[in-house]
């Protein structure tokens, strides 16, 4: 799953000449433990016809058409966000990106839960395939981070991890032409698994309230 992650380095040229827009992240402020319900930066267009632009969503997903029971995800699975009623639609129309740093998981241990940072080795930043949706409500329209099968090094921390992907997948991703999952399978691509690298961090991160403090990422 991805129940937590940071956004700190603001250095996402790879979306910003991608969509032409070279100030696109010129008002982001750095996070190092952001958690669910709350707003964070996301990359998307409000309809079809609009530029790609930075927004604060609320990070829990809730389709307007429900009502105030339903369920709020923070993460829609790979394998049923192109054909559950619940994602469908957005999966065709509603795609979007969440620019990131990294994300933590907890690892099981003899001595309780232990939280992981993952990250790129090679310090690039992550992309992470998310939808969003209009909501019923007051906040602003919320957002699902697209979760598959761990793959390469993450696969020791925890079962699944978001979906992150390559640079020259960030256009498509984003472009409303695409609708149909086969063209989108087509058309984008993860990064590479063995790009992904992992550390012990401290339990501090488990705190979801301080998300300013640099040294939540350090290894311990």
């Amino acid at each position: 799953m991805c129940g937590r992650f940071a956004f700190y380095s603001l250095d996402f040229s790879a979306l910003a000449e991608a969509v032409a827009q070279p100030d696109l992240f010129a008002d982001a402020e750095s996070r190092y433990n952001v958690p669910p319900g709350t707003l964070i930066s996301v990359a998307r267009r409000a309809d079809e016809s609009a530029p790609v632009t930075i927004e604060p969503l609320w990070w829990g997903y809730r389709p307007h058409w429900t009502d105030a029971k339903a369920p709020q995800p923070i993460n829609a699975t790979a394998e049923k966000v192109a054909t559950s009623r619940y994602f469908a639609p957005a999966f065709k129309r509603q795609r979007c990106l969440i620019p990131a740093d990294g994300w933590y998981e907890w690892l099981q241990t003899d001595a309780g839960k232990q939280p992981h940072f993952l990250t790129r080795s090679d310090e690039q930043a992550l992309y992470l395939a998310g939808i969003w949706t209009e909501r019923g409500d007051d906040l602003a329209p919320g957002v699902a981070i697209i979760t598959e099968p761990a793959r390469g090094s993450a696969k020791e921390v925890h079962d699944r991890m978001p979906v992150a992907l390559d640079n020259d997948s960030i256009e498509p991703w984003l472009d409303p032409h695409f609708t149909e999952r086969d063209a989108i399978r087509g058309v984008t691509r993860h990064i590479d698994a063995g790009l992904i690298r992992h550390w012990p961090v401290s339990t501090a991160v488990n705190k979801p309230g301080d998300d300013r403090n640099a040294a939540l990422i350090n290894p311990l």
